[in-house]
């Protein structure tokens, strides 16, 4: 290669050979078609970078700003490479000259990221950060928090949730897709017909078996039932696949999907929802960053994409909690989300310089976070200590995860991971593990409640502890065995109590998934519909088979479970049959009976 020499003293190119100044430097031979080569190499590794990185085309994001610095580092790696300078070092000062406008927009790119993390700076903008989250400080907790209800405390954690859906993966034998799936690993805690439950997607076994299904998609979900730790793996119609999903890869992974439709748009994590009637979807919510220009991340919209068929609604919040058809949307905010804007009230209310010399009122959310259903939301629930560390709380913090509004309660005692050590203290023979407690009002007592956990994450037995008096713990193989013990322990400590341990043992006499299903409700709530049967599905589903009939004129499927109708396996296509059911919406209702 013969190299051709530049100097820029004799104005501009001036052959082999020519040109001593300063200003001179060897150029490659071709240097021209290099530097088009390179540029076009740039566009396309750019096109590639932005396929998987997905950064949003938004200057409120850290992650446009690196992928930029990347598109240079990439124009300069290229000019490199095609010069030849590492072979010949007599380049040097031409890469040099080509990585002037691409070093100048890294230095550019550096000095506005550096820049607005000035101006967003905590240091700075104290007071904009401690009003991120309003938190609403005048209520008590006996006068505020209801006395517990056991048939919606949850009962299961993350780990327990996921030992039993393990188990649900079995019923998709059914469809000979057994070892095809397994769980996702990421469960999302919603109330689903009145019901604390977990639900989660699937996802692919390996890559082979990525390749195998992918085509179709995923055939269902999971739901456990938090509180009579039921699990069931639900099964989607016919045709009905989860297509789109954070377990799928190129055009059908969710952010790629959600990002080629919406690429300006900052996404918070998405999670997992299914609507009243089962109907299967993906909550993204759309973040902003209210203070300066990376800071004080906040929600202010969600898209709701239909895992089935990939379409996408957008709304604000506003309608979210307005709208009646939008209900059954749970979880908006992310509790990290919710913990991490509470910390900042918490910290900064008195300014930057209390949080770090005098500290004075300065409070912060306790190790870990759990979730209460209340009043059909679901709520995060965290304890509140003081900054200085020790192993107390002095409150507890609820916030609604759909609409922030958030609650601190003043309760002194003990931290959640205290309560729980003390519990497994007194089954510690067993080696049981508790999960993160949940604070409860027992008849004016704020108590700890956790279920204690095997090695295989399976709950066997319950724990109670008083806050303010940790000594009082005790436990039980049920749950209101382990109130009564709790009672007794209470009145040995001169604290007496009002709890009906009958009404309780009512109340959780089916937070068992062998028992049989409730009584049903009242005929007067009841429709029937009378016509002849177009289609007849079947799927077993935990452990029951599981009928789906549909009738002449509708498109919607009739579910019942064949030992509550044992007539329907004798059924079949073009009989005359009277379903009795309650008023529902969804292309599945349950039915109660068929005749």
């Amino acid at each position: 290669m013969d190299p051709i020499k530049v100097d820029f003293t004799q104005g501009g190119s001036s052959g082999k050979g020519k040109g001593s100044g300063k200003d001179a430097y060897l150029a490659p031979k071709k240097a021209g078609l290099k530097t088009l080569i390179s540029i076009i190499g740039t566009i396309i590794g750019a096109a590639i970078a932005y396929y998987f990185m997905l950064p949003p085309l938004n200057f409120k994001s850290t992650q446009l700003y690196l992928y930029l610095g990347l598109v240079a580092v990439i124009y300069i790696a290229l000019q490199v490479v095609l010069s030849g300078v590492i072979a010949k070092a007599e380049y040097t000062e031409y890469v040099k000259k080509k990585a002037i406008v691409p070093g100048a927009v890294i230095a550019l790119l550096a000095v506005v990221v550096g820049v607005g993390m000035l101006i967003s700076s905590v240091v700075f903008r104290a007071n904009s950060y401690s009003k991120i989250i309003a938190v609403d400080e005048s209520k008590t907790f006996a006068g505020d928090v209801a006395e517990a209800n056991f048939q919606s405390v949850p009962v299961l954690d993350d780990a327990a949730a996921a030992a039993l859906a393990n188990r649900a993966l079995g019923d998709l034998s059914s469809i000979n897709k057994v070892s095809q799936f397994e769980l996702s690993g990421k469960f999302t805690q919603i109330n689903y017909k009145n019901a604390p439950v977990r639900v989660t997607t699937l996802a692919y076994g390996d890559i082979f078996k990525w390749l195998k299904n992918t085509g179709t998609g995923f055939p269902g979900y999971i739901v456990v039932d938090m509180v009579t730790q039921k699990a069931d793996l639900v099964l989607l119609p016919e045709g009905g696949y989860i297509r789109y999903s954070t377990e799928e890869h190129f055009g059908k992974y969710l952010m790629r999907h959600m990002r080629f439709r919406y690429p300006t748009y900052l996404f918070d994590e998405p999670h997992f929802e299914i609507d009243e009637a089962g109907e299967p979807y993906w909550l993204c919510p759309v973040l902003d960053k209210t203070i300066g220009l990376f800071g004080g991340t906040d929600v202010k919209g969600v898209v709701l994409v239909n895992a089935i068929t990939g379409e996408s609604e957008e709304f604000t919040l506003d309608e979210v909690k307005s709208d009646a058809a939008l209900q059954w949307i749970d979880v908006i905010y992310s509790n990290s989300l919710l913990v991490e804007q509470y910390n900042y009230h918490g910290k900064y209310a008195g300014g930057f310089i209390n949080s770090i010399i005098v500290q004075d009122g300065v409070k912060v959310a306790t190790e870990g976070s759990n979730f209460l259903a209340v009043n059909d939301d679901v709520y995060m629930y965290t304890g509140v200590t003081s900054v200085s560390g020790d192993q107390a709380i002095i409150g507890f913090v609820l916030v609604n995860m759909r609409t922030k509004e958030a609650n601190f309660y003043e309760v002194s005692g003990a931290k959640e991971y205290s309560a729980a050590s003390s519990a497994e203290g007194v089954v510690q023979d067993y080696g049981y593990r508790a999960t993160f407690p949940i604070l409860l009002n027992i008849s004016g007592q704020p108590t700890y409640f956790m279920s204690l956990k095997d090695t295989s994450s399976l709950v066997k037995r319950y724990a109670m502890v008083n806050v303010q008096n940790y000594q009082v713990v005790v436990t039980g193989e049920t749950i209101a065995e382990c109130m009564e013990a709790y009672v007794q322990k209470l009145k040995q400590n001169n604290i007496k109590i009002d709890v009906d341990i009958d009404e309780i043992k009512d109340a959780t006499d089916n937070n068992n998934p062998d028992n049989p299903t409730p009584d049903a409700p009242p005929a007067e709530t009841k429709k029937t519909v009378t016509g002849k049967l177009t289609d007849i599905r079947s799927a077993v589903l935990g452990g029951d088979t599981v009928f789906f009939l549909q009738v002449e004129g509708s498109k919607k499927y009739f579910r019942i479970p064949a030992q509550r109708a044992e007539n329907v396996v004798i059924l079949n296509v073009g009989d005359t049959v009277k379903i009795t059911y309650e008023k529902a919406a969804g292309a599945i209702i349950d039915a109660d009976s068929v005749e």
